[in-house]
C-alpha cells in the first residue's frame, strides 16, 4: 500500500510516498473500542471543570425528570378519562326504556316481571300530578349490563295487564354507543356467559356440576353478598371454547332448574371490568411524591439506555457497574465511622484510666497523711517532756517551775495516782470531737473553706472521707458542663430488648450527635421481686445537645409513661456512677 498509487482509471500507477502521523489518534465510528480505549487518554479536569459536569448532571437530571413527570401525568389523567367514559358506558348499558305501560301498573309489578333477569337496583317511573297516575314509561337500573341485554331481547313486546309493552334503551345511549362498541368487542375475547335467575339454595357446585356438560370450564363465579354463604341469583360461567358456550346458551335458556327459569346469554363485558351499576364514579388521582418518584426512577433508566445506546454497551452492565461504585462508598463509609468510633472509644478508655490513676495517687497521699498524722499524736500522747509545750506553744518557753495554761491539753505529771490509759481515752475522744466537727461542717455545705483547706484537713474514718470526696467532685464538676441526658421512667425492665438502644440512638440524634447509650437498670432491695428501675443514659456531643433534649423529652408520654429527663452530673457519669 505504501509503494503503489491509483490512477484515474481505478487502477495502481505508482508508488506511494511514505506517510508521516502527526497529531494523536482519533477513534472513529468504525474503530474498535478496545483500541480508542488504549490510544486515548483523557485529561484530568480541574476542580472548576468537575464542578460544572456536576451542575450540568444536575441540571439535565431534573429536566429530564420534568419531562417524564409531564409525559405520566398526562397517560394517567388520560387513562383515567378512558376510564371514567367506559364507567359511565357501563351505567348505561345497565339502563333500559320501558314503555306503552298500563296505568294501572305499579313498581311492584314492573320489579316481579323484569326481577329474574338479575337484580334490580332502582324502577323510575314518571307520576303526573295532576292525574296522580304515572305517564306509561319506566326506566329500570340492573346491576349487570348483560341482566339489561337479556331483558331487551326477551322482554320486548311480551303482554302485561292487556297491553303490549315496549322495551328499549335510553334516547342518551347513542352518545356513548363507541365506547360500548368498543367493550363488546373486548368481552368477544371471552367465552363468557351469564346466568341470572339462580335459586338463592343453589351453590356454585350445583351450578357447575349442570353447565359443565356442554364443555370444559375455566371459571364458574356466582356474584356473592355481604352475607357469608349467599349469593344475588346471578354469576358467570367462562369455557374454553366457543363452541361449548354457544351450546349453554341454546340449551340452557329458560330452564326450570329448582323451581326458577334461567336467564343465560352471551356475557357483554369483559372480565376485568367491574359492572358498577349506579355507584358513584369518582377519579382517583396519583400522590405528588409518588408522582415525582416514578418520574425519577424513569429518567434514570432512560438515561442509563441513552448512555449504553451511545457506548454500544449493555445498560445492565452499566448499572451494575454502578451498584459496585456505589457498594464501595458505602463500605468506605461504614468503614470510616467504625474507625472514627473505635477512636473513640480508645479515647474514652484513656481517660478513664487516668482518671483512675489520679484516684489511686491520691488515696495514696491520703493514707500516708493519716498514718504519719496518727502517728505524730500517738507520739505526742506518750512524750511528757516539756519539749511537747516548746512544739504547741510558739512562744518563748517559759520557766521549768511554772505550770501549763488551764486551755491547753498536757497529759497528768507522772505519779501512781494518774493511771496510763486515762491520757490515751482523752485523747480518744478529742479525736472523736473534732471528727464530728469536721462531719458537720461537711454536711452544711460552707462555701468558706477552700478547696487546699479542704485537702489540707485531718480526716478520720470511712465516712468522713466520703464526705470529703464528694465535696471535692461536687467542686470538681462544677467547673465542667455536663453532655449526659439521664431519662427515667421511660420504659420498664420487661421492655428492654437488643432494639431499645438504636431507638433511643434514633430518638435522641433529633437533638444533638449521640456519642454513647447506657441502659442501667437499678433494683431496689435484695429481695426477688424487688421493683427494678431502669434508667438511660445519652452522652452527647455537646452540653447544649443535652439541654435540648431535656427540654423536649421531660414530662412527655411515652408508651403510656411520663418520662422524667434531667441532665445528669458528668463526673459522676464518668465514674460509672449510676446510683444517682
Amino acid at each position: 500500500m505504501g509503494e503503489m498509487a491509483m490512477d484515474g482509471g481505478g487502477g495502481y500507477a505508482g508508488p506511494v510516498p511514505p506517510l508521516l502521523e502527526s497529531g494523536g489518534l482519533v477513534v472513529g465510528p468504525g474503530g474498535k473500542k478496545e483500541g480508542g480505549r488504549a490510544a486515548i487518554a483523557l485529561p484530568k479536569l480541574s476542580t472548576s471543570e468537575s464542578l460544572a459536569i456536576q451542575r450540568a448532571k444536575k441540571y439535565a437530571m431534573e429536566q429530564s425528570i420534568k419531562i417524564v413527570l409531564m409525559k405520566q401525568t398526562l397517560a394517567h389523567q388520560q387513562a383515567q378519562a378512558k376510564s371514567l367514559q367506559r364507567q359511565q358506558a357501563i351505567v348505561l348499558m345497565c339502563r333500559i326504556y320501558v314503555g306503552s305501560i298500563n296505568f294501572e301498573v305499579r313498581e311492584d309489578t314492573l320489579k316481579t316481571t323484569f326481577g329474574p333477569f338479575g337484580p334490580i337496583k332502582s324502577i323510575s317511573m314518571s307520576w303526573d300530578p295532576l292525574t296522580q297516575k304515572h305517564k306509561g314509561f319506566a326506566f329500570i337500573d340492573y346491576e349487570t349490563p348483560e341482566a339489561a341485554q337479556l331483558a331487551l331481547e326477551q322482554m320486548n313486546g311480551t303482554f302485561i295487564s292487556g297491553r303490549n309493552i315496549k322495551v328499549g334503551r335510553p334516547s342518551n345511549m347513542p352518545q356513548a354507543q363507541t365506547i360500548i362498541e368498543e367493550i363488546q368487542r373486548d368481552a368477544l375475547n371471552y367465552n363468557r356467559v351469564y346466568v341470572g335467575g339462580i335459586h338463592k339454595d343453589l351453590s356454585t357446585d350445583d351450578i357447575k356440576s349442570v353447565f359443565e356438560a356442554f364443555g370444559q370450564i375455566k371459571t364458574c363465579e356466582l356474584s356473592p353478598t355481604l352475607v357469608e354463604g349467599r349469593h344475588k341469583g346471578y354469576g358467570f360461567i367462562e369455557y374454553e371454547n366457543l363452541q361449548s358456550c354457544q351450546d349453554a346458551i341454546s340449551s340452557m335458556n329458560q330452564f326450570d332448574l329448582g323451581g326458577q327459569y334461567l336467564r343465560v346469554g352471551r356475557s357483554i363485558t369483559p372480565p376485568d371490568i367491574k359492572n358498577t351499576g349506579g355507584q358513584s364514579l369518582t377519579n382517583s388521582t396519583i400522590p405528588t411524591a409518588s408522582a415525582v418518584a416514578a418520574a425519577a426512577v424513569t429518567a434514570k433508566i432512560q438515561a442509563l439506555d441513552a448512555v449504553a445506546t451511545n457506548l454500544g454497551l449493555d445498560s445492565q452492565d452499566i448499572k451494575m457497574e454502578q451498584e459496585k461504585e456505589d457498594n464501595i462508598a458505602k463500605e468506605k463509609k461504614t468503614k470510616e465511622q467504625e474507625e472514627k468510633k473505635e477512636k473513640r472509644e480508645k479515647e474514652r478508655e484513656r481517660e478513664r484510666d487516668e482518671r483512675s490513676n489520679e484516684r489511686s495517687n491520691e488515696r495514696s497521699n491520703e493514707r500516708s497523711r493519716e498514718i504519719s498524722q496518727t502517728h505524730s499524736h500517738h507520739s505526742r500522747s506518750r512524750d511528757p517532756s516539756p519539749r511537747r509545750e516548746e512544739r504547741l506553744e510558739p512562744a518563748p518557753p517559759p520557766p521549768p517551775a511554772s505550770p501549763p495554761p488551764s486551755d491547753r491539753i498536757s497529759p497528768p505529771p507522772p505519779g501512781p495516782s494518774v493511771p496510763g490509759d486515762k491520757v490515751v481515752a482523752t485523747q480518744v475522744a478529742m479525736e472523736q470531737a473534732q471528727q464530728l466537727e469536721l462531719q458537720k461542717k461537711l454536711m452544711s455545705g460552707s462555701e468558706s473553706t477552700t478547696l487546699s483547706q479542704q485537702e489540707n484537713m485531718q480526716i478520720k474514718g470511712q465516712s468522713a472521707r466520703h464526705l470529703v470526696m464528694q465535696k471535692l467532685m461536687g467542686a470538681r464538676g462544677g467547673l465542667r458542663e455536663s453532655k449526659v441526658l439521664c431519662l427515667k421512667n421511660m420504659v420498664g425492665s420487661e421492655e428492654v430488648d437488643e432494639q431499645l438502644q438504636e431507638e433511643i440512638e434514633e430518638e435522641c440524634s433529633k437533638y444533638g450527635d449521640v456519642e454513647n447509650v447506657i441502659i442501667y437498670q437499678e433494683r431496689q432491695s435484695e429481695e426477688e421481686d424487688a421493683e427494678i428501675l431502669v434508667k438511660i443514659f445519652v452522652e452527647f456531643g455537646h452540653p447544649s445537645h443535652a439541654k435540648k433534649g431535656r427540654d423536649s423529652l421531660n414530662g412527655r408520654f411515652f408508651g403510656g409513661r411520663t418520662v422524667v429527663a434531667t441532665v445528669y452530673d458528668q463526673v459522676l457519669y464518668e465514674e460509672q456512677d449510676f446510683s444517682h
